[in-house]
């Protein structure tokens, strides 16, 4: 039996869960920690902050990871050291840009006398220190992922989230330290991370001068549009942050609340990213290896089987949905209980579309049409802006923003069984019958 297991966690698709997962734990005691170390004003500006941040490191990050992934796959030595080098560069000058960017406009703000919400104040000022710390283990993220190597992954990512989780516990207890103290700590923990991942050799630092104008070029003709899909992504999770934080009826507060249904919903997308990351590389392989129907085959079967995995998981959810929000957010939200139970059960069902809507992006990408993908995304991305607006501004309903969420991802499943129909020509009925079938074939240790 412990053979067994062992065996199982060896896997492939079960190592990257567990990477993900463990890193996710940790995220979730770090959030639970926050929401009671800080009022609501403040968490909802700790909450503005953290989303701007992951937004603009989807940006850098998003031109290189998923091209790197795809060329890194099948390089040799020598030639992962160029593409890591290269990657590093142009991250590099992607922050440069952004730094800059900033600066320029805390400048102008201040000029102009324009005030800016607290959260949006500490990105501009902090982000640019945050870039540098967190530049080199997310650039090693592209080479665990592309070799496969998720227990690398996951001990890069325990180590940074772990130390802050640390960090919280003993402010908890003793030091008592304020938001913008707890911000500093959060740029150290980071800057531990990329230390370790530079003096292993694994961010391309060091390969800095192996970088290639031709690897270059192909990264960015890649990337132009994977990055494009990725900022897109980006905005359909965090359009309904930025956006409450704009309205003058809604504010700090309402963020606060509404991060802890988004939260435990992103909690059930844990095992889909975990999923997608083992799939893209073996559907890119299919397909490069001129195997269309093995590609078919396999988004079929990745689809069918996660949705089928999720369906127990949203049912349990929805039935607890008071206790799974009091656990997280603590008896300061006691009063907005009512609401934020109708948020989170909407939410549920966002979660039952999410496999197919993500495995849709994997396929175009695999099949090298991230274009399609890109368009895909934008039409999502203006869809959920317009329906936050209103929701926002016209209703000042946190409930509309959450059905707002589920309307935007029905439109885009429905418009990329569209385009793929159209491009490769496949079947959305065989998503049952290919998942259903290897699941009666399934053997214990045996996995997508």
């Amino acid at each position: 039996m412990w053979g067994k297991v062992k065996q199982m966690a060896k896997e492939k698709n079960m190592a990257s869960l567990l990477a993900n997962m463990s890193a996710a734990f940790l995220g979730l005691v770090s959030f639970m920690l926050l929401a009671r170390q800080l009022n609501k004003n403040d968490f909802g500006h700790w909450v503005l902050f953290i989303t701007l941040a992951t937004f603009f490191d989807l940006l850098r990050f998003g031109l290189t990871r998923t091209s790197s992934v795809r060329l890194l796959s099948n390089a040799n030595d020598d030639g992962a050291k160029k593409i890591l080098g290269t990657c590093f560069k142009i991250n590099s000058i992607l922050l440069l840009g952004i730094t800059i960017g900033c600066y320029m406009l805390i400048f102008i703000l201040g000029w102009l006398s324009i005030e800016i919400g607290e959260g949006y104040r500490l990105f501009l000022m902090w982000y640019p220190v945050l870039g540098i710390a967190n530049l080199s283990w997310n650039n090693a993220m592209g080479l665990f992922e592309a070799r496969q190597e998720f227990s690398k992954m996951m001990y890069v990512r325990i180590a940074n989230v772990g130390l802050f989780v640390t960090f919280l516990m003993v402010n908890g207890i003793w030091l008592n330290l304020d938001l913008y103290q707890i911000i500093w700590v959060y740029l150290v923990v980071n800057l531990i991370s990329s230390l370790w991942c530079t003096l292993k050799k694994w961010d391309g630092l060091w390969y800095l001068g192996k970088h290639d104008k031709t690897v270059q070029a192909e990264i960015i003709g890649f990337g132009k549009y994977s990055m494009g899909t990725l900022i897109g992504s980006s905005l359909l999770r965090s359009a309904d942050t930025f956006i409450i934080g704009l309205s003058p009826f809604m504010g700090a507060e309402a963020i606060a609340m509404y991060a802890i249904p988004i939260k435990l919903t992103d909690l059930l997308g844990i095992p889909l990213r975990s999923f997608t990351m083992t799939a893209y590389p073996k559907m890119s392989k299919k397909f490069i290896q001129q195997d269309l129907e093995g590609v078919k085959r396999l988004f079929y079967q990745y689809t069918g089987v996660i949705t089928l995995l999720f369906m127990p998981i949203a049912f349990f959810c929805y039935v607890l949905a008071e206790y799974l929000i009091l656990f997280l957010g603590g008896g300061e939200y006691l009063q907005e209980l009512p609401l934020l139970i109708v948020v989170f059960r909407i939410f549920t069902l966002y979660t039952l579309l999410l496999p197919l809507d993500r495995l849709l992006g994997v396929l175009m990408d695999s099949i090298n049409r991230p274009k399609l993908n890109l368009i895909k995304v934008l039409v999502m991305t203006i869809a959920n802006i317009l329906l936050d607006l209103l929701a926002v501004f016209i209703f000042e309903s946190l409930v509309m923003v959450a059905i707002g969420t589920v309307a935007f991802t029905v439109i885009g499943i429905l418009l990329g069984i569209y385009m793929l129909k159209r491009e490769i020509g496949i079947k959305s009925g065989l998503i049952w019958t290919e998942s259903l079938a290897f699941c009666k074939n399934l053997k214990l240790g045996s996995y997508l």
